[in-house]
């Protein structure tokens, strides 16, 4: 079998690349491990910069996007009791749409295979070899039977855990890591949100973050420990912790509800660079972890292959390969700008432990002077809304 780019990884940023390129009459196959079900089925990031919504309306899988999504305007922290608004589209003129992970994830696949695409799943024993010279090629198993991908490139785009950055020499990585000291609870319900936009809130028992997917379905999340286990977590308690969290009238017009999805994510933040290997290109999760207070995975992900179609698309055009070469600093730069929002996010609104009151009075004055100062309501905002992709 063989291919111009093979690709490892049918979650957002495999197929993104995969449509992108095919935009541009160049040919992909995507391997998946999971099945297909698995890969539609994941719960996961659902905030949209205006910049990635752009981007999926150029890969021409933006329409469901737009008539169910929701546009958001803003924000709001709450903090000592009250709750303050940042007005995104006053301070930018831009905006966000909250439009889920699974739903992003279906789109691009039902346009690949509408488009004949090739979309192998429950893909066994992946790996990827030779990405050093002139003839890389993916081997793995489909049935029981061995088989292989030749390919010009291969688009390491199969998350954290994923075969393609442990098949890089390691002595050619350089890894930051940081992890934190709680998780995130969550849960999916079938119950209205409490406001129009998320509510990011900080309190004396830690963070909690009113999110959601519809008008009639809520994402709910508190901070919570590291190690807790989700049977220690009935729904009963869950709702109680986030109405203490909540306070005031909101909480009192939170609708309780059977949990659809209960989940708990381990905190970090993680960078895996170069990501780029002579013809091995890392995006998306394989190449960098942030926390999720600053709503960055997925948008990262499709930066990424913004840039990689991009450089791709000339080469096959052109034969240059100056963009090629210059994957990896560009995206690393907006990465670390990422890293850094999301980094900020999580401390001012998170209950470290080990914290005295000082810590605590200047997390509330950072909080103060956030919603307080039109400069620092408008960095907050940049950053969340987006930063350019070009």
């Amino acid at each position: 079998m063989r291919t111009q780019v093979g690709i490892v990884g049918a979650g957002p940023a495999g197929l993104l690349l995969s449509q992108l390129l095919h935009l541009q009459g160049i040919d992909t196959v995507i391997l998946e491990r999971r099945s297909r079900a698995y890969v539609e089925g994941r719960i996961r990031a659902g905030v949209l910069e205006q910049g990635t919504v752009e981007l999926l309306d150029q890969a021409q899988v933006g329409q469901r996007m737009h008539q169910i999504g929701l546009v958001h305007d803003g924000i709001e922290l709450s903090f000592g009791g009250r709750r303050h608004r940042i007005d995104f589209r006053a301070l930018t003129g831009k905006a966000v749409t909250v439009y889920g992970q699974t739903e992003v994830t279906k789109d691009l696949i039902n346009a690949r295979l509408a488009a004949g695409g090739k979309i192998i799943f429950e893909a066994e024993d992946v790996s990827v070899r030779d990405f050093d010279g002139r003839k890389p090629k993916i081997c793995f198993r489909k049935d029981g039977k061995a088989q292989e991908l030749a390919c010009d490139f291969i688009g390491g785009c199969d998350g954290f855990h994923g075969v393609c950055r442990v098949s890089v020499p390691q002595d050619a990585l350089t890894i930051y890591e940081r992890i934190y000291p709680f998780a995130w609870l969550g849960i999916l319900a079938e119950t209205p949100p409490v406001s129009d936009e998320l509510i990011y809130c900080h309190h004396e028992r830690g963070f909690a973050l009113f999110s959601m997917r519809s008008p009639t379905l809520s994402r709910l999340y508190i901070q919570c420990a590291p190690d807790e286990h989700l049977d220690a977590w009935p729904d009963e308690r869950i709702w109680d912790e986030l109405r203490l969290r909540l306070g005031g009238d909101a909480a009192a017009a939170l609708q309780s509800a059977p949990s659809l999805e209960k989940s708990i994510t381990p905190m970090r933040s993680f960078v895996a660079q170069p990501m780029r290997f002579s013809r091995l290109f890392l995006a998306g999760d394989a190449a960098h972890i942030v926390p999720p207070t600053g709503a960055k995975g997925l948008n990262l992900a499709a930066a990424d292959v913004h840039v990689l179609a991009r450089a791709l698309t000339d080469f096959y055009a052109s034969g240059r390969t100056a963009l090629i070469e210059a994957y990896s600093d560009a995206c690393l730069k907006r990465i670390w700008k990422a890293q850094r929002f999301s980094w900020w996010m999580t401390s001012i609104l998170h209950r470290f432990p080990g914290r005295n009151p000082f810590d605590d009075q200047l997390q509330l004055a950072e909080l103060d002077y956030v919603t307080g100062s039109t400069a620092a309501s408008t960095a907050l905002a940049e950053n969340y809304v987006g930063l350019p992709l070009d």
